[in-house]
């Protein structure tokens, strides 16, 4: 099929929103498709090779298009993007699916008569009128929405969920939740996020007792808990994989390492390149995934580091929330604890230092189950709602 990918972003995009959309569209295109990914230019001068920066292979059927769209995230780059994704869109070279996880591209594209558009398919990761309204008691640099920034976004989503032609939710929470808010519809898809796995099991697990997590500082995320529960081992190091230096989180959290007296023995690497983050990994001997119970990773979030945990091979420690046993079993491939609780996740942790055959154990079965997240096998499952839609 012919596939054209909206991402208004700058590209590429070291968050987990470009790694996801640059490994979603490269697994479609190994398995045969050709994909049209319009994103922003970089930021970066000169310009950085999209396969290069995500350690991917060059690929002849995913091509990346740059829109012809100011810079910036202000209202003239929003227009711009959207103007150029309705001319692309209508273009000559016309595509089967249009597919984005952006709402307004995908609501501003359902205005479009379908005879004049492709099939459209859009990929949910939260309810958005909640999580606009959540994002600022999370995050340090989000503004408060406005009621009418919230009800627009409201009705948006009722439109996308009715009109889209195909519909993904990357967590069966958050599709329930969007079932019982706007009625049952058809060609409804759950596709978790998916990881690149290595073809055979990593090395054992270290002897040392490293601590690691991998991802960014934002408070909902749980950074704090976890420098929390450090302060109550003495007998491990952390470290913390991710943060980028232009933003208060990173400050943040080394100043918390600080004031807890252990600053000594927790490692910031901050930012680095997606292609890397595997290494560190395979240095630590528990992974943590803290998050505390928020709008958004209690029912809707499938983060990235849970699947590069399980690949990587080591024995991981989890927030117990809905979203999470989605994927993660307490005692068959991971440890899960109460979110959000410092004790406990101390607890658990201790538990994996401790015993070192359950430690492998756990690592074992979350390696072996990382197989049904690849990143091939969450293309083969958006394909075959591809042509559930195509052919409707």
């Amino acid at each position: 099929m012919r596939v054209l990918y909206f991402a208004d972003i700058r590209f590429p995009l070291e968050r987990a929103n470009g790694i996801q959309t640059m490994e979603t569209c490269f697994a479609l295109a190994e398995r045969g498709h050709t994909v049209h990914l319009v994103v922003k230019a970089d930021t970066q001068s000169p310009a950085r090779d999209p396969f290069e920066f995500y350690g991917l292979p060059k690929q002849a059927s995913l091509i990346i298009e740059r829109a012809n769209a100011p810079a910036g995230a202000g209202v003239l780059a929003r227009v711009g993007y959207l103007s150029f994704a309705f001319g692309r869109t209508l273009g000559k070279s016309r595509a089967q699916i249009v597919m984005t996880r952006d709402l307004g591209v995908a609501s501003a594209l359902l205005r479009l008569p379908p005879a004049m558009r492709p099939r459209l398919v859009y990929e949910s990761h939260g309810c958005a009128p909640d999580v606009a309204a959540a994002l600022p008691d999370m995050i340090a640099t989000a503004q408060r929405a406005t009621p009418a920034k919230l009800e627009r976004l409201a009705r948006r989503e009722a439109v996308v969920w009715k009109q889209a032609d195909g519909y993904v939710t990357i967590t069966r929470a958050l599709a329930e939740e969007l079932t019982k808010r706007l009625g049952a519809r058809a060609h409804l898809a759950i596709v978790a996020d998916g990881v690149r796995q290595p073809r055979t099991q990593p090395t054992a697990i270290p002897a040392e007792p490293v601590v690691a997590y991998a991802g960014h500082l934002y408070a909902w995320k749980g950074v704090d808990v976890l420098l929390h529960a450090l302060a109550l081992l003495p007998e491990a190091s952390g470290l913390i994989i991710g943060g980028h230096s232009a933003e208060p989180d990173l400050a943040r959290v080394r100043q918390l390492a600080q004031r807890l007296g252990i600053r000594d023995r927790v490692t910031f690497t901050g930012i680095v390149d997606p292609a890397r983050v595997a290494e560190h990994l395979a240095g630590a001997r528990v992974l943590v995934l803290p998050n505390p119970e928020s709008a958004i990773s209690t029912l809707f979030t499938s983060p990235l580091k849970l699947f590069e945990y399980m690949a990587a091979g080591r024995a991981i420690v989890a927030s117990d929330l809905p979203s999470i046993r989605e994927v993660l079993a307490d005692g068959r491939n991971a440890l899960l604890v109460k979110p959000g609780d410092q004790a406990a996740l101390a607890a658990g942790i201790r538990t994996l230092i401790n015993d070192r055959d359950l430690a492998q154990r756990l690592a074992r079965a979350a390696f072996e189950d990382a197989a049904q997240y690849t990143w091939e096998r969450r293309a083969q499952r958006l394909e075959a709602l591809f042509e559930q839609v195509a052919s409707a």
